[in-house]
């Protein structure tokens, strides 16, 4: 399966749109010479980062550069390839996401080690603390993520910690004229 398909983009994984630019063809032939296996991990795992993103029904620039920083390192992507990815992603989360998510999220369980997804609910915070907010969807959706990856409830809540300054239940508890 091609990189972009596994994505769910394109009959063939490119895109024949007559207004693609060179930079647009050169960098989905690129992704398709992506291994098949590593391509699904990191589709996997873009999508996922975009579902949370995603959960408060708005994705912020500070939101998509954080998945495009953490899908470029995690999946040695080069910036271009990592921006894209993370669009086509964040795409098929608002397209398809209701019906999607739990497949993919028990795909990313089947391609990945426990560390991957260890890595992956640290990320989920990553990318919902990049606004400097994690709000309360966005929390429901992480930890319903992270019970679909098999974490025990202490260990959702030990991930958590690390951003707990960031989650809007505490700051509106914190200052209740707010």
């Amino acid at each position: 399966m091609s990189f972009l398909k596994s994505l769910g983009f394109g009959a063939e994984g490119g895109s024949s749109d007559p207004g693609d630019t060179a930079t647009v063809r050169k960098i989905v032939a690129e992704l398709e010479t992506m291994d098949a296996d590593k391509a699904r991990y990191v589709a996997a795992f873009a999508y996922i980062l975009g579902r949370v993103a995603h959960a408060d029904l708005d994705i912020s620039k500070a939101e998509t550069r954080k998945m495009e920083e953490v899908v470029g390192k995690l999946g040695h992507l080069p910036e271009e390839q990592a921006v894209l990815v993370v669009q086509i992603a964040k795409s098929q989360n608002q397209l398809f996401g209701h019906t999607e998510n739990f497949l993919v999220t028990r795909e990313f369980t089947q391609v990945s080690t426990p560390e991957q997804r260890q890595e992956l609910l640290d990320c989920l915070f990553a990318v919902s603390a990049a606004d400097e907010s994690i709000t309360s969807a966005e929390e429901a959706q992480i930890r319903q993520i992270a019970s679909e990856l098999g974490f025990s409830h202490r260990q959702y809540i030990e991930a958590r910690k690390v951003y707990s300054q960031h989650r809007e239940v505490l700051k509106t508890l914190q200052n209740p004229s707010s």
